[in-house]
């Protein structure tokens, strides 16, 4: 390459190895994305019916297929594409009745969303449908996702106060500190309230490295509809559309439909071993985007490069996360998995209310969704959605 390049050997050195400053911002970043969300991933895994070993499983195939995926991409393109796991589906699915056909549905459910993804990547009609689908309605679903799970921490408090409190506090005075580190510290006082807790009982996990557990995926109509679609809508809008938006804004110019089809690839690999979906990521991706992972935006790519590297080390480790968290107070996890989302509540009713003319179909979708009914066999993020755009399109047409 030196002869190729023909040129400084330095050069070619900063180009064939990380630079220090995008190691630290890739372990920065990984931390964040993986120990700021790992709770609501296993809440999900656990409300679709799978076993210790599956969610554990499911948790390790999820963070490595997000950290290859930054991994081939960032290098492939140079430039920082940043991937996770779609937190606000997992939140999705925590809030999902139990497919009849158990995990294997659940399995079935996210190889529709993987399927469907790609075909957004590859089908331009069914790219331009997922972004045609209005932000207030798609951020309003989530909203309504996230309320029952919000509210968890403040029931915990009153009910476990000695557990609930130390996380909530904890959260709270880091995040006016630091608002990335907010729930990774909150991660870290609920493992001390589990190891007090426990007293003399052994709290160590019986493993500590995770080994994949395939799952025969089982389809059916009524899992694809009412976890596959919703799955795959809260991911296309919340994720990879602003993920795209994101990069953007810092100049550079990803192809949008070759990056879903790669993300919803990675998902349909991922999937037969219990990841729920893989896609771009936003908020670290600005991480890895801006001037402080490099004040050389060519080198920055090397930070979306290192934070799937350690993506990848996390998820060896999944199975001793998961069987320590199982000595856990389910409460006290509820408590984790709310205050993870608090802020992800907060941005998402903002951007459902921000236009006038659209908040009555809004917040008939926030309210519909956060009931929980199941109609037909259809969870009521379906419903939440379907009635909204039935608003919104007769309100825009009588306007």
């Amino acid at each position: 390459m030196l002869a190729i390049a023909g040129g400084n050997p330095e050069d070619a050195m900063v180009q064939n190895f990380p630079p220090m400053q995008t190691v630290s911002t890739g372990l920065v970043v990984a931390i964040v994305g993986f120990f700021s969300s790992f709770p609501i991933v296993l809440q999900g895994l656990s409300a679709m019916g799978a076993s210790g070993p599956e969610a554990a499983s499911g948790l390790m195939s999820a963070a490595i297929a997000m950290g290859l995926a930054a991994i081939v991409l960032s290098f492939w393109y140079r430039q920082p594409i940043s991937v996770a796991w779609s937190t606000p589906g997992a939140a999705v699915l925590a809030v999902s009745a139990t497919p009849v056909e158990g995990f294997s549905g659940a399995i079935g459910a996210f190889l529709c969303a993987g399927a469907l993804t790609v075909l957004a990547g590859l089908w331009r009609p069914l790219g331009r449908l997922a972004a045609a689908i209005p932000t207030t309605l798609a951020q309003a679903m989530l909203g309504g996702v996230l309320l029952p799970l919000c509210i968890v921490p403040f029931k915990a408090a009153v009910e476990v106060p000695w557990q609930a409190l130390p996380v909530i506090l904890t959260w709270f005075i880091a995040g006016r500190l630091n608002k990335l580190f907010a729930v990774p510290a909150a991660v870290v006082a609920a493992g001390l309230v589990v190891v007090l807790c426990a007293g003399d009982a052994s709290v160590r996990p019986e493993q500590y490295l995770a080994a994949p557990v395939w799952t025969m995926p089982s389809l059916s109509l009524a899992s694809a509809i009412g976890i596959g679609i919703p799955l795959f809508i809260v991911t296309m809008a919340t994720q990879n559309i602003p993920g795209v938006a994101v990069m953007r804004s810092f100049g550079y110019t990803p192809n949008p439909g070759k990056l879903f089809s790669s993300v919803g690839g990675a998902s349909l690999l991922s999937a037969p071993f219990g990841a729920p979906a893989t896609c771009l990521a936003a908020i670290t991706a600005a991480m890895c985007s801006n001037e402080d992972s490099h004040p050389d935006r060519d080198q920055r790519y090397w930070s979306a490069i290192m934070a799937g590297v350690f993506y990848c080390v996390f998820g060896v480790f999944a199975v001793a996360i998961t069987g320590f968290a199982a000595h856990a107070d389910p409460l006290l996890m509820g408590t984790l998995t709310g205050v993870a989302l608090i802020g992800v509540m907060a941005n998402a009713t903002f951007a459902a209310l921000e236009v006038p003319a659209e908040r009555e179909a809004a917040i008939l979708t926030f309210a519909i969704t956060a009931s929980g009914i199941t109609v037909f066999g259809l969870g009521a993020a379906v419903w939440g959605l379907l009635a909204g755009g039935i608003a919104y399109l007769v309100t825009n047409r009588v306007r």
